[in-house]
């Protein structure tokens, strides 16, 4: 097994200056690229180094602007579309073609829009309950329904809600929030990820990809509406048990295993 190397990538992202934090390792096939959730970080996928059959894999994860440890300097320019730009640009910079995508929440919604975008470049793709249909909008809504003009205000009481949500591992994800994502970052996020669940047609999209898909979630949210209809277009989907929205969270074990067994199925040697 190898670790993996640590970069600070200077970058600039529709005229924002960004230093994006990002651990890499090249090694077999083409690389697995990681794109993390609202209030996650790029350490939410370092433990595939542990994992013996991902043992050598080539794979790239990062902070998104306002997240972890990059930096923006225009945390109101941060949304959706500006979070893809900067999937592009990190991309471009370790000079990766082809790549396998996995994206969790937000970072599953920037996914789609990504492989959606560029179809040719995604190999395959699993999202983790990332948001296919307004009904994912479960925190980000919070936006609409807890409207205030204080960022912090906000994003304080976001997290006292979700310390309490009757969810596994929410109160986990609360107590490092404050620590993984810059309050100046949350509303523009927030709301484009509404936008976009609610009007961007994410559902078609979602089907639509020709790539293989696997589509991820936790027992706990077994009952959305959507999944019979992913299972009967063919994209294979997997419940993680004793697990609400954060596998890596609470039983990373099936999560690995998951990911590594679809990757046997459909992506070995590319």
């Amino acid at each position: 097994m190898t670790g993996f190397d640590c970069h600070r990538v200077a970058l600039q992202v529709l005229g924002v200056p960004l230093e994006i934090a990002a651990i890499h390792r090249l090694g077999a096939g083409a690389p697995l690229v990681f794109l993390h959730g609202f209030g996650s970080t790029k350490e939410d996928y370092a433990d595939i180094v542990l994992h013996p059959p991902l043992d050598g894999r080539a794979f790239l994860a990062f902070d998104a602007p306002g997240c972890g440890e990059s930096r923006c300097d225009d945390l109101a320019q941060v949304s959706i579309p500006f979070l893809v730009a900067t999937a592009q640009a990190i991309l471009a910079h370790f000079g990766i073609d082809r790549f396998h995508l996995v994206g969790h929440s937000m970072g599953g919604l920037t996914a789609l829009l990504l492989a959606h975008a560029e179809p040719g470049r995604v190999l395959s793709f699993i999202d983790i309950e990332g948001n296919v249909a307004p009904e994912d909008c479960f925190l980000s809504r919070q936006i609409v329904e807890h409207p205030s003009d204080d960022a912090e205000r906000f994003f304080d009481d976001f997290i006292a809600r979700t310390r309490q949500a009757p969810a596994y591992a929410s109160a986990l994800y609360a107590g490092s929030l404050k620590h993984k994502v810059r309050a100046g970052a949350v509303a523009g996020i927030f709301r484009s990820m509404v936008q976009w669940s609610d009007h961007g047609a994410l559902m078609d999209k979602f089907l639509g990809l020709p790539m293989p898909r696997m589509f991820m979630h936790g027992q706990q949210n077994a009952s959305l509406s959507y999944l019979p209809r992913l299972r009967a277009h063919g994209i294979r989907v997997e419940e993680v048990p004793g697990c609400g929205h954060f596998p890596m969270y609470s039983n990373p074990v099936h999560m690995w295993r998951a990911i590594a067994e679809f990757h046997a199925d459909n992506g070995k040697a590319r």
